[in-house]
């Protein structure tokens, strides 16, 4: 069997809350800059999703979009990957995203989850292996990733089943 990736990406950095609701909040210039730099690394690594799951909120399609760009740029022609805007990733927590992912076709071999904190921290510090866990709570920064990979099927995907092999925090 193939080995599986999942790249968790929590959005990039947003507008202060204000009198508007939260859905509705903005990316920073600084944010925008900072989704983009996401893209570059997923193309220089080339970790280029199949599908991306993303929350509906502003400030998380805003990331998609810069992240998108970049990967279209560093890879022309390639095919844009399967988008689906996922009300259970703004509304929902880590049990949503593990109830997504495990009714993912296995024909997806990478899949980019854009959210929230504190929810993309706590699935990537579920997601650990016994062995990679050390007891310490790793929240990603905004715009940080974090790739896990293993092998089998997205329906198995459930705590400590997919170790960790990098984490970047993107900064433009």
């Amino acid at each position: 069997m193939t080995a599986r990736t999942l790249v968790l990406l929590r959005h990039a950095k947003a507008e202060t809350p204000g009198d508007f609701p939260d859905f509705d909040r903005k990316l920073t210039e600084v944010g925008e800059t900072d989704a983009d730099a996401a893209g570059a690394w997923l193309a220089d690594e080339h970790l280029h999703p199949d599908l991306v799951l993303c929350s509906p909120a502003a400030r998380t399609r805003q990331t998609w979009q810069g992240v998108s760009i970049a990967l279209a740029q560093a890879k022309p022609g390639g095919g844009a990957p399967e988008v689906r805007y996922e009300e259970s990733l703004y509304s929902g927590g880590r049990t949503e995203v593990f109830d997504l992912l495990q009714t993912i076709p296995d024909t997806v071999r990478t899949i980019l989850v854009v959210g929230h904190n504190p929810t993309v921290s706590e699935v990537s510090l579920l997601l650990l292996p016994d062995d990679q866990y050390d007891g310490n709570d790793v929240t990603l920064k905004t715009a940080g990733l974090a790739v896990h990979r293993a092998e089998g099927s997205w329906s198995t995907t459930e705590p400590r089943s997919m170790p960790l092999i990098e984490r970047h925090t993107a900064r433009g």
